[in-house]
């Protein structure tokens, strides 16, 4: 796909255009800059003004998140207050590409093991450990499989240092596995999470979450006198779009669709893999996949830019992908769980076709296997790209940016 404008050009017009105000400047890491500007230099010049003196200044800069660049001290990271927390990462359990991998004899006792470890660390430094929390499979991490029996070993180590076990289901329950309505359940039956939390396929668009646990740390909450309200929590409209959601998944037995398609799609991929080497990897179950670009097999190096490009290619084709995982290389394939066997087999030959384009320009530039081709050469063009791209410019050597990009 060609792109008018990199990410570098679009900052130097911003800086060109808006300027560099102070405020500006100071906003630019917020969250919020890709709001409405003035809106917000509006805001907050009318809060500052209202507040006279230097001390009340202060004292709002404190408590607000929104201004964490205008101020060196926030009110969360003051040492005096009693919920400071430590957030410590263990390996991601990726038997592809992590730490302890496929050839390993036991690598769900390996990765836990790292897990215990961080638990004994913390107690050794007079710390206290309150949950580990971790994504049933891991999908922004690289569409990542746990070994079988990581979790329970983990929820010993942490339920023994008295914590609790969250798993977040939010992109992967509500039987998008095929073989369970919850992802968790995959790791054993007999494995059940402290708390779970879930969203988006639960509203199927509808912007509405949950969060389930068991009634003893539910009463521990209340007990605590910690109070909790949220406006918009429990309103009939959301419980009505989640019922309907539930209904729905039931009645059109969109778990076994998943199971089905799923099954169906891992074995055209499977047969992908085999034709195209810059498939490293393919690993899923149902409907989530995941697809690993290496640009070599023995090393396992990630290909970054080659999976840009698909997805760039896709997105030309009508198949809208992402990438995903640390080296933004593994395709990720989540589709609505309505997606059928000729949805996954038109998906399929797109990719094929694309990554035979892919070989074809590689070839014939005669690179070696760790330098980066011009994709988008003039010379050389996908017979099935949009003709109309070609209409209006949009392809041409002076806006070939991505191609440009790649080089780099």
């Amino acid at each position: 796909m060609c792109e008018l404008y990199s990410k570098q050009d679009t900052l130097a017009l911003r800086g060109k255009y808006i300027g560099r105000d102070k405020l500006i400047v100071e906003l630019e890491s917020t969250r919020n800059f890709s709001l409405n500007i003035i809106f917000i230099l509006d805001c907050f010049k009318t809060i500052l003004a209202t507040l006279k003196a230097e001390a009340e200044r202060l004292q709002y800069a404190k408590l607000s998140g929104f201004l964490r660049i205008l101020i060196s001290v926030k009110f969360y990271l003051l040492s005096s207050t009693p919920f400071l927390l430590i957030h410590g990462g263990a390996p991601t359990p990726d038997t592809y590409r992590g730490k302890y991998r496929e050839d390993h004899s036991d690598p769900a006792s390996a990765y836990a093991e790292e897990v215990r470890k961080i638990i004994e660390e913390a107690h050794n430094n007079g710390r206290k450990i309150a949950a580990f929390i971790a994504e049933s499979m891991q999908s922004c991490g690289g569409q990542i499989i746990p070994p079988a029996g990581y979790f329970q070993k983990v929820a010993e180590y942490v339920h023994r240092a008295g914590g609790v076990f969250i798993a977040d289901e939010v992109q992967v329950g509500f039987g998008r596995v095929g073989k369970h309505f919850w992802s968790f359940q995959m790791h054993g039956e007999d494995f059940v999470p402290d708390i779970v939390t879930m969203g988006k396929p639960m509203g199927n668009g509808h912007p509405m979450a949950c969060v389930v646990t068991t009634k003893e740390i539910a009463e521990a909450f209340n007990n605590a006198g910690v109070e909790y309200f949220n406006t918009y929590g429990g309103n009939p409209v959301s419980c009505a779009v989640g019922l309907a959601v539930l209904d729905i998944i039931e009645k059109e037995d969109l778990q076994g669709n998943a199971m089905k398609v799923g099954n169906y799609l891992i074995e055209l991929l499977n047969k992908l893999k085999a034709k195209h080497t810059l498939i490293g990897n393919i690993r899923g179950i149902g409907l989530f996949i995941g697809i690993d670009l290496v640009k070599d097999h023995e090393e396992r190096t990630p290909a970054t830019a080659e999976a840009q490009h698909v997805i760039y290619k896709m997105k030309e084709k009508r198949v809208l992908l992402s990438v995903d995982g640390p080296h933004r290389n593994v395709l990720k394939i989540k589709p609505p769980m309505c997606f059928t066997e000729e949805n996954a087999k038109f998906m399929v030959d797109q990719l094929d076709g694309t990554l035979t384009v892919y070989i074809t320009v590689f070839e014939r530039n005669k690179m070696h296997k760790d330098a980066h081709v011009e994709l988008l050469s003039d010379s050389i063009n996908d017979p099935t790209e949009n003709p109309s791209r070609k209409r209006n410019g949009m392809c041409t050597n002076q806006h070939s940016l991505l191609s440009k990009r790649l080089k780099t």
